[in-house]
């Protein structure tokens, strides 16, 4: 065998049988080698090594079933076809038990063998082949699409497309990655001056302005709490759309979804500004304005989002909404169980709103901690620890309780995150706030081209702490870094993933409705 073929091994007792479907395989370039028998199969798969096994299951002896038991504690990994005369379930369940790879019923003919091959162990290549030709089809549209978006809508379409092409190609072997990070660089930038250019006009006239942060409850829950539905209100901390892409194939297992409605963060788009406005259903200068004793400053060590379930308060009363409503906050284990185990208590709320702090505090895991940094390189391996938490998550447990009751479920974030890359230098005095994506604060020095600024604060519904407060943001994959040791900020924060600036991932957002299957 050549090191570049693929080999085989075909177990049936009666193998001479086989001998045009052998010759046919061996004509397309596949090693075979066979076996009549269970034991001699076994000890072949010891001292080789088979990319994959064909195995009939109604064999003298050891039969096929119980080769494939055997064949399972040592070559787990070694995918397995089953191949049978019997058509009986028990026998198919109990194969399909066992991780077989396929099950085919005799009599095969050889394109049906060709084709499992191919599935099997072809799969990578060809889907790889079909994914890279089909982004290449569709990248001259995407670019089109990029250059003649102009509305927010527009930009939902052109983001989603970039998501699922994103995780399209993810399967293949990486040879259209750095198109399609060009691609998305490219819209990234033209969504900044988008955003630019129409931002203020949008806290001017709402009705001309996507679904923004102050007023997602508005839209997305009031309506079901009026028409009698009950709703729990999840909220992932900076939960970017990618990430709800994936989780949504495990969690579309048990509900249906009735609404996805991608929304825009409010700028910054930070947890202590969009969040607030989330839950109050304001903006950031009508929070402070109104409710003062709400309202926590950039520059106090108190917690910024410590008044949410009061701010929820607030909205249900301006409303005039006698709602029961409950609020938890889910930062450990801890919380997580003691949710779980209150749940009982929290069903007959009209409302309950839940955040969930574990992907915030991954990112910030990530920033400071090298381990978290070597796991998550990457936006794919970003996205895959977002799904390995979430499979083992109490939000996870949560939704599988929720799924059989009359409840609908709201998922959503308060912002997103983007992986940083350009320094870009900013100067302030002692009281200007450390996030690396926004800046508030008097006496800013910095080039305006490469920032958006907002000098006067009341423009964008955003608190003025003295007559000089300016706030400016970063575009793109930007991030502040001050003067003083320079190189060292720049290597320790470059590469990590950041918020509260313009970018798609930051400032286009999920909102989705779900209806358990069991309901």
């Amino acid at each position: 065998m050549t090191d570049n073929k693929i080999n085989i091994l075909w177990v049936d007792d009666e193998i001479e049988h086989l001998r045009a479907h052998i010759l046919f395989l061996k004509e397309k370039g596949y090693e075979i080698d066979t076996a009549t028998n269970g034991h001699d199969a076994l000890e072949m798969v010891k001292a080789t090594f088979y990319d994959l096994i064909f195995l009939d299951e109604n064999m003298p002896g050891l039969s096929g079933l119980e080769t494939l038991t055997q064949l399972k504690e040592f070559r787990s990994e070694v995918p397995v076809i089953m191949i049978t005369k019997s058509e009986e379930e028990d026998i198919m369940d109990q194969a399909i038990g066992n991780q077989i790879a396929d099950y085919l019923i005799k009599p095969v003919n050889p394109r049906q063998i060709l084709l499992s091959i191919k599935k099997h162990l072809d799969k990578k290549e060809l889907v790889t082949k079909t994914t890279t030709s089909g982004y290449q089809s569709q990248f001259g549209q995407i670019a089109l699409k990029i250059n003649d978006s102009f509305t927010h809508n527009d930009w939902v379409d052109v983001y989603r497309k970039l998501i699922y092409w994103e995780l399209e190609l993810e399967q293949g072997d990486g040879t259209m990655d750095e198109v399609l990070s060009m691609q998305k660089n490219e819209a990234t930038q033209t969504f900044t001056k988008f955003v630019k250019r129409n931002y203020l006009s949008w806290l001017k006239k709402p009705e001309e302005a996507p679904l923004m942060s102050n007023s997602l409850i508005k839209s997305k829950v009031l309506p079901l709490l009026n028409d009698g539905q009950k709703v729990f209100f999840i909220v992932i901390d900076n939960f970017r759309y990618d990430q709800w892409e994936v989780l949504k194939k495990t969690i579309v297992e048990d509900f249906i979804i009735e609404d996805e409605c991608p929304y825009f963060s409010i700028l910054p788009t930070a947890t202590q500004y969009a969040r607030n406005s989330v839950f109050s259903g304001l903006l950031p200068a009508q929070i402070k304005e109104l409710y003062p004793q709400y309202w926590v400053d950039d520059d106090s060590d108190e917690g910024k989002n410590k008044y949410e379930a009061e701010l929820l308060g607030t909205l249900l009363e301006r409303f005039r909404l006698k709602h029961s409503y409950a609020y938890r906050k889910i930062s450990d284990s801890e919380a997580g169980k003691s949710l779980l185990d209150e749940l009982h208590s929290l069903l007959p709320n009209d409302l309950n709103a839940v955040v969930f702090n574990f992907v915030d505090m991954l990112s910030h895991a990530r920033t400071e901690v090298k381990m978290i940094k070597e796991l998550a390189p990457d936006e794919a391996a970003y996205r895959s620890l977002t799904q390995s938490w979430y499979k083992h998550s109490a939000l996870r447990e949560l939704l599988l309780k929720l799924k059989d009751e009359d409840i609908k479920v709201v998922i959503t974030t308060d912002h997103g995150t983007t992986r940083v890359q350009h320094p870009v230098k900013v100067v302030g005095d002692r009281n200007v706030n450390t996030n690396l994506r926004y800046k508030q604060g008097k006496n800013l020095s910095y080039k305006s081209k490469e920032v958006y600024e907002v000098l006067k604060p009341g423009e964008a519904s955003l608190p003025r702490y003295n007559v000089s407060t300016a706030y400016i943001f970063a575009c793109n994959n930007d991030f502040f870094a001050y003067p003083n040791n320079y190189n060292h900020y720049v290597s320790y924060y470059r590469d990590t993933f950041q918020h509260g600036g313009i970018s798609l991932e930051e400032m286009i957002i999920p909102c989705i409705t779900l209806r358990g299957r069991g309901n």
